[in-house]
């Protein structure tokens, strides 16, 4: 057992990472729902997926650009994301890689 000091030296807050920030995203990869509470104090829901051990938040433009990959090629496994702007002008590609 430890100190609250050494506790709080040793804490490191959970953060949610992009899911563009994987080379790669197999379409396998299981999904999980969170909530989280904007700058403007309302709840909101998103969607990760957890990959080496960490959450990378997945964009609904992102769901449905893997969507439109596995409609028109079902097999697809993996796919990259590619993030161009940031906060709302935040623009995202999705490309098959196999």
């Amino acid at each position: 057992m430890g100190t609250l000091k050494e506790e709080a030296m040793a804490f490191q807050p959970k953060i949610t990472r992009n899911i563009a920030e994987l080379d790669k995203v197999h379409v396998a990869l299981p999904t999980q729902k969170r909530e989280g509470v904007g700058q403007d104090g309302k709840p909101f829901n998103y969607t990760v997926v957890i990959a080496n051990g960490e959450d990378y938040r997945v964009p609904d433009s992102v769901l449905n650009g893997i969507k439109t990959i596995l409609s028109v090629k079902p097999n697809v496994q993996n796919v990259k994301v590619i993030k161009k702007g940031t906060g709302m002008a935040t623009e995202y590609s999705v490309v098959p890689l196999d």
